[in-house]
Parts: C-alpha cells; sequence; structure tokens
C-alpha cells in the first residue's frame, strides 16, 4: 500500500482512529452514518424491487381481468372545435354492451369524435362487466412498475437519510451543550491575565 493510499484509509476512518480527543459521541456518529448508508443500500434496493414486482403482478391481473367487448353508442358524438394547442381525440359519451353473462349495460366511456348514435365502437370491461380503461401493454407495465420502484427506493432512501439526520443533529447540538457547560468550567480560571 502506497502512502497516498494509507493516508487516504487514515483520513476515510479517522472516527473510529485511537485519537486522545475522539469523544464517544464521534463513534456513534460515525455507526449512525454507516448504519444509514447500509439501511439504504439494502432496504432501498430490497423496497424498490419489491415495489417493482408487485407493480408487474397487478398490470399482469389487470391484463388477464380486462377484455374488449363491442358496445353500441346512444349518442351522437360531435366534433369539438379545436382550441389551440388543445386536441379533441375523444368524448365521454353513453354506451350499452352485453357483459359476460349476458346482462345489457350502460355506462359513459371515452370515444373517437365524430360517430352517430348507433355505431358500434370496442371497449373495455373488468371481469365484473364494468367499464374500464384499457389495461397497460407489457411494455408499458414495464416501464411503469420501473417507475414506481426508483420512486418507492428514493422515498425509502429519503427517509433513511432524513432519520440519519436528525439523529446526527441532535448528537450536534448534545456536542454544542456540553462544551457550553466545559467552557462554563474552564472560562473562569483564565480570568484576564495581563502581562
Amino acid at each position: 500500500m502506497t502512502t497516498s493510499e494509507n493516508a487516504r484509509k487514515r483520513k476515510w476512518l479517522w472516527r473510529w482512529r485511537n485519537n486522545p480527543l475522539r469523544r464517544r459521541d464521534d463513534i456513534v456518529e460515525a455507526w449512525i452514518v454507516l448504519a444509514v448508508w447500509a439501511v439504504v443500500a439494502v432496504g432501498g434496493t430490497v423496497t424498490g424491487l419489491l415495489t417493482t414486482h408487485a407493480a408487474l403482478d397487478v398490470f399482469a391481473h389487470q391484463r388477464a381481468d380486462r377484455q374488449t367487448v363491442r358496445a353500441v353508442l346512444l349518442d351522437d358524438v360531435r366534433r369539438a372545435t379545436v382550441a389551440r394547442g388543445g386536441s379533441t381525440d375523444g368524448r365521454m359519451t353513453s354506451v350499452s354492451w352485453m357483459t359476460p353473462e349476458g346482462a345489457t349495460r350502460t355506462g359513459r366511456t371515452l370515444v373517437d369524435t365524430g360517430l352517430k348514435a348507433g355505431a358500434h365502437v370496442t371497449v373495455w370491461q373488468d371481469g365484473q362487466g364494468r367499464l374500464t380503461a384499457a389495461p397497460p401493454t407489457t411494455e408499458e407495465a414495464t416501464i411503469e412498475s420501473g417507475s414506481l420502484g426508483i420512486a418507492a427506493a428514493a422515498s425509502f432512501a429519503g427517509l433513511a437519510f432524513g432519520t440519519g439526520a436528525v439523529v446526527r443533529w441532535r448528537l450536534e447540538r448534545r456536542r454544542i451543550d456540553q462544551w457550553g457547560l466545559e467552557w462554563e468550567l474552564v472560562g473562569p480560571r483564565w480570568g484576564h491575565k495581563t502581562g
């Protein structure tokens, strides 16, 4: 090990070095920092992976549960005037469809504009025959699950760092209070001595 590597190692481990000025609080703070980093690394990874897998399971269940069904428009869907910067891809309107059990239901869903009443459209329904949104594709589910996993890991890391910062702040306040007490004991001994 070269001299510079040895110096860097000693500087990195300075809180654990044997030093007459090292206080018990310094060692406690060093262990807190190490524990926070370990919790962030392990806990953040586990939280992110669990969240990602849970989200993938939910999306897979949605894809298995939802199916398309033919519905009939009950009202005309007029074309809207396009506002500047806006879009008019679809409008909410009433439709009628058959459930898997053969019951007729009506509800409101988003359909393309410009269609007349009686036109057939494709809508999504869940296992209970209720209108629902289309499930995400495998690619969309993977991207969204990954995003949720990253957000969960970042939230966990923020919570761990915040907790560690509060504990370190409390230690720092305690050190400052101890220094104040020590100064009150030592300060009067110095007095005003002039040469």
